[in-house]
């Protein structure tokens, strides 16, 4: 499957599955041989907590450190944002 283009920004698709060693990792849809960005793997001790759970709560720890890197990176442009802003000469604060 070719990139996502969206108002001229590349846009890759990724996927999260279960590789055949139990691993849980996302990855690219279009790339199945490149490196996954993030891997899960599950002890012992904690698949037979889990139970047949563990797919939905490697996916569940995936979405949330995806939500946290986004809200991370919207802090840090706010934060960017705000010192161009503090250093243009002539603006007041109210």
């Amino acid at each position: 499957m070719p990139p996502l283009f969206i108002c001229g920004v590349v846009m890759s698709l990724y996927e999260i599955v279960e590789l055949s060693n139990g691993d849980v990792v996302l990855r690219r849809v279009d790339d199945e041989s490149s490196e996954p960005f993030v891997r899960i793997q599950f002890s012992e001790e904690s698949l037979n907590y889990l139970g047949g759970s563990k797919f939905e709560v490697a996916k569940s720890m995936i979405e949330a450190g995806m939500d946290a890197a986004n809200e991370e990176t919207q802090d840090q442009e706010f934060h960017d944002a705000q010192e161009e802003t503090d250093h243009v000469e002539g603006y007041v604060l109210h």
